[in-house]
């Protein structure tokens, strides 16, 4: 007696005492399972199904789970591109013996359906089998979750980034807005502020000696009395 079954989406023709290689099934070696279906039976009184026979089934031992052989895809593109491609698969299979074959009564023989891991998903097999199955994760998964950690990741550092101006907000005080005075630009303004000079009052009472001072030590000689800056911060102090 033989039986055609079908698994993986592929159609066998099996008898008792066959080793065959199906797509992977959720089951560990030496396990039982039973496939439900049959698309025909033969023997002394063959049934063909329409399109499945009702209450068969092919029951096997799980022996082992295998990889099929290398699978090389080459790809090459001609002419303007140039260019090549290979790759390796190996498909994920399980090597099951066929045990029995039955006409009827598949469906009270207490044995676990063979489910593959490829035809519904992991959380599917899991409730069926009560076996977690590991299910694939695609390069596009992949990528968001990276995406996602990486952009968790910044945000734990932004918190005390978000200080930092107004620390430096801080330090200035209410001092006046020293690059309205023209001729003094923001390289001079940092350099006032080191020197403690932050308001147009500071720098309207400047004496000579200050002045002679200042620029002997901020590399500017000449440039206060050139640009008048003294002349210009009493005018801007007087708002």
């Amino acid at each position: 007696m033989f039986a055609v079954l079908k698994t993986g989406g592929k159609q066998y023709k099996v008898q008792a005492g066959d080793m065959l290689r199906v797509e992977r099934i959720a089951a560990s070696a030496g396990e039982t399972v039973q496939f439900n279906e049959v698309l025909m039976l033969g023997g002394d009184n063959p049934t063909v199904g329409a399109p499945m026979i009702e209450d068969a089934g092919v029951q096997a031992e799980v022996v082992d789970q295998i990889k099929g052989e290398k699978v090389i895809h080459f790809v090459k593109r001609r002419r303007k591109h140039s260019s090549k491609r290979t790759k390796g698969h190996r498909q994920k299979l399980t090597l099951v013996k066929i045990t029995e074959i039955l006409a009827s009564g598949a469906g009270k023989s207490g044995v676990a359906a063979a489910i593959g891991t490829g035809s519904v998903s992991a959380a599917a097999v899991a409730a069926i089998t009560g076996k977690a199955v590991d299910a694939p994760v695609s390069k596009k998964a992949k990528k968001a979750s990276a995406a996602k950690a990486a952009k968790a990741a910044p945000a734990k550092e932004e918190a005390p980034k978000a200080a930092k101006p107004a620390a430096k907000k801080a330090a200035k005080g209410d001092g006046d807005d020293l690059s309205t005075i023209s001729g003094v630009g923001p390289v001079i303004v940092g350099k006032l502020h080191a020197e403690g000079v932050t308001t147009f009052a500071q720098i309207a009472a400047w004496t000579d000696a200050d002045v002679e001072a200042i620029e002997e030590k901020l590399s500017f000689k000449g440039r206060v009395g050139r640009e008048d800056w003294i002349a210009q911060a009493k005018e801007l102090a007087k708002g």
